[in-house]
């Protein structure tokens, strides 16, 4: 049995704090649980809430590198979160300007899911569970 009980949070950076923390709470609807501005680095640091108790850290830092997406690199290939139903939330992306990919069937367990990005191009995931 592994000592491993779940994933606590997963960290990310932008390049514009602002418009990814607009995106984050107000398009996905991720409620804030911390904002803190780190002047010594010119850095922000928020902290959100996902319903099932796990977390996104989401940084800015100067002038960060893009990340490269395609081709795709080692490394983190996409974050995907769980919802009840597609539609609803591929509806509210939209109403925001975010468009997503066409909705696909996972071939091995038969769950429906999109791709979409958020504002520095991050791959997200939509994953319907059933």
């Amino acid at each position: 049995m592994t000592p491993l009980l779940g994933i606590h949070h997963v960290a990310l950076i932008c390049a514009d704090y602002d418009r990814s923390r607009d995106f984050y709470v107000r398009v996905l609807g991720l409620a804030v649980k911390a904002e803190h501005h780190r002047a010594a680095r010119d850095s922000w640091k928020l902290d959100l809430a996902l319903p099932d108790g796990g977390q996104l850290e989401l940084f800015s830092f100067p002038s960060p590198p893009p990340r490269p997406s395609r081709p795709e690199a080692q490394g983190l290939r996409h974050l995907a979160f769980r919802v009840a139903a597609l539609e609803p939330m591929i509806e509210r992306l939209a109403a925001a300007g975010v468009a997503c990919e066409p909705i696909r069937v996972d071939e091995y367990t038969g769950q429906r899911f999109t791709f979409f990005a958020d504002p520095d191009g991050l791959p997200l995931e939509l994953y319907e569970t059933t």
